[in-house]
C-alpha cells in the first residue's frame, strides 16, 4: 500500500519539504536537518531518462525527477544539460512560492481545531508505532495533535529522508529553477501550489488515515526503498523505477486516479496544446508520472503523439 501512497504524493510532498511540522497554535516543532555533508562529497555519475516530443516548429523535452537527492549525484550534464540549454522555457509541476506563502497555503489545510485529535483517530494498534516514530524523529507528539492525516503522513515520509542526507536543495527542481533564473528562462507551473495541496487535503478521511497507517508501517524500509528508486532513476531505467513508484496502484483506485492518472492525462493535453506554439520547452515532473501504465508517455501515445527516448 505504501508503494502507491508515498510515491504518488512525492510531487505534492515536495511543497512541504522545507516546512517544519507546526503546532496549531503557530509554534514550530524542530524538524531533523539533513545529515551534514562529508568534507569531500564523492561525485557519482547519473544518466536519468529523457524523452522528446517534436513537430515542425516545436520541441518539448520530458524529464523525470526525484524531488530530493543526496549531494554529489551528477545528473545535470550531458544530454540533460544540452536539452535544458536549448530550451526557452522551464515547466515544472508547480512554481515554488516564497516560504511564507507556501506555509500559509499548507497550514490553511493542514489543521483542524475541532473534533478528535490525531492520536484518537488512529486505530489503537497504530498508536504506539506513531508515538515511537515521532520520538525517533525528535518531534513532540503534540505538534500534530490537530493535524490532518495527510500532513502528518507527508512529513513522516520526508523527515526520515532528510535525516539520511536527502535534501530538496539537491533535487532537480531546485537546481533547474536556479539555472533558469541564471539564464533568464521563463518558468511555468502545470499546477498551482493551492491545487497540489488541495489534492492531498481533499482526500477522504478514510484514505488519509490509510495513507498515514501505511507510512508508519513502511518507515523501517525508507532507506532501502529510496536508495533503490534513486539507483533506478540514475541509470535511466523507467521500467524498474515504475515498479518502485507505482507498485500497488490497484490497492486504492481513487487515490491513483486523483494523484496520478488524472494529472497525467491533463499534462498530456497541455503538451498537445503546447505543440501549437513554436519554441523549445523543458518539462520536469516527478519520474513516477513518466513511468508505467497511464503515464504521461502513454497518454501522449493515446493522443497519437510520439515521445522518443533521447539517447545520450
Amino acid at each position: 500500500m505504501l508503494a502507491l501512497f508515498r510515491r504518488a504524493i512525492r510531487a505534492a510532498a515536495l511543497a512541504l519539504a522545507t516546512l517544519s511540522p507546526s503546532f496549531a497554535s503557530g509554534q514550530t516543532a524542530p524538524a531533523p536537518r539533513p545529515a551534514p555533508a562529508a568534507p569531500e562529497v564523492k561525485t557519482v555519475d547519473a544518466d536519468p531518462a529523457l524523452w522528446v516530443v517534436k513537430d515542425k516548429d516545436t520541441t518539448i523535452y520530458l524529464f523525470g525527477t526525484i524531488h530530493v537527492l543526496k549531494p554529489g549525484l551528477s545528473w545535470f550534464d550531458d544530454g540533460v544539460k544540452k536539452a535544458f540549454d536549448a530550451s526557452d522555457e522551464l515547466v515544472l509541476e508547480m512554481v515554488q512560492p516564497d516560504a511564507a506563502t507556501m506555509q500559509n497555503i499548507v497550514l490553511s489545510k493542514a489543521y483542524s481545531l475541532t473534533g478528535p485529535t490525531l492520536i484518537e483517530r488512529l486505530p489503537e494498534a497504530d498508536r504506539p508505532v506513531y508515538l515511537n516514530a515521532m520520538t525517533n524523529l525528535g518531534i513532540p507528539p503534540a505538534a500534530f495533535d490537530r493535524a490532518q492525516p495527510w500532513f502528518v503522513a507527508t512529513n513522516l515520509s520526508l523527515l526520515p529522508l532528510m535525516k539520511l542526507g536527502y535534501d530538496p536543495k539537491s533535487g532537480p527542481e531546485t537546481v533547474l529553477t536556479a539555472a533558469a533564473a541564471t539564464e533568464k528562462k521563463a518558468v511555468e507551473g502545470l499546477e498551482t501550489p493551492e491545487q497540489q495541496i488541495g489534492y492531498l487535503a481533499g482526500l477522504p478521511d478514510k484514505v488519509q488515515l490509510q495513507f498515514l497507517e501505511s507510512t508508519l508501517k513502511d518507515l523501517p524500509k525508507t532507506e532501502e526503498t529510496m536508495n533503490g528508486m534513486v539507483a533506478a532513476w540514475s541509470r535511466g531505467d523507467p521500467v524498474a523505477l515504475a515498479k518502485y513508484m507505482n507498485d500497488g496502484l490497484d490497492d486504492s483506485p481513487e487515490l491513483a486516479k486523483t494523484l496520478l492518472f488524472d494529472r497525467n492525462a491533463r499534462w498530456a493535453q497541455w503538451i498537445k496544446a503546447r505543440l501549437d506554439k513554436p519554441g523549445t520547452v523543458f518539462i520536469a515532473v516527478g519520474a513516477g508520472h513518466l513511468a508505467g501504465d497511464k503515464s504521461v508517455i502513454h497518454q501522449l501515445k493515446a493522443l497519437k503523439i510520439k515521445a522518443e527516448r533521447v539517447a545520450y
